[in-house]
């Protein structure tokens, strides 16, 4: 059963040396395309607004205490784009970044997420839009310079030749 109310406030969050931990994913699916009498896959990420919607950017929230590391990016995921599917391999990396409203640091942590259904109805729905894309596209409209070297070593990791898409 999929919950529908976002988790609030952050008194059951972690923090580490006073940084706020947080984690996401990144999204993605591979959408057949055809040109030219010939079909190719498509690597597409999912971004949405942020919940001013003043810029994009990939699911990410706080990790609680009550949770694994993957999942709060699964949870988080849900809860602001309104997509489940399978966290595939490690995470993409760990980053320090400072935030953009509160002027702290925190420590973000991103995971790859290949999506297997997208609902209809979803927590934030009514506070934000998510958008299907290519990944160029994403590049240029993420707000944020980390999320964008998350992005980067999720494509280095399923272009690399040991990964195969057709197996997930």
């Amino acid at each position: 059963m999929v919950r529908l109310v976002s988790r609030t406030g952050r008194h059951s969050q972690r923090y580490s040396k006073g940084r706020r931990l947080v984690v996401g994913c990144i999204p993605y699916r591979y959408k057949t395309c055809t040109k030219k009498d010939t079909e190719n896959e498509e690597l597409e990420v999912l971004v949405i607004t942020s919940q001013k919607g003043q810029g994009m950017l990939f699911p990410k929230g706080g990790w609680e205490l009550d949770e694994s590391l993957e999942e709060a990016a699964l949870r988080e995921t849900l809860e602001e784009a309104g997509v489940l599917g399978k966290v595939e391999g490690e995470e993409l990396g760990k980053w320090s970044f400072k935030s953009k409203s509160r002027g702290i640091y925190h420590e973000g942590r991103m995971f790859a997420l290949h999506v297997t259904e997208q609902l209809d109805i979803w927590p934030e729905k009514n506070l934000r839009q998510r958008i299907w894309m290519n990944v160029g596209e994403a590049r240029e409209v993420c707000q944020h310079g980390w999320m964008k070297e998350a992005l980067d070593i999720l494509v280095d990791r399923l272009t690399s030749p040991q990964h195969d898409h057709k197996e997930e």
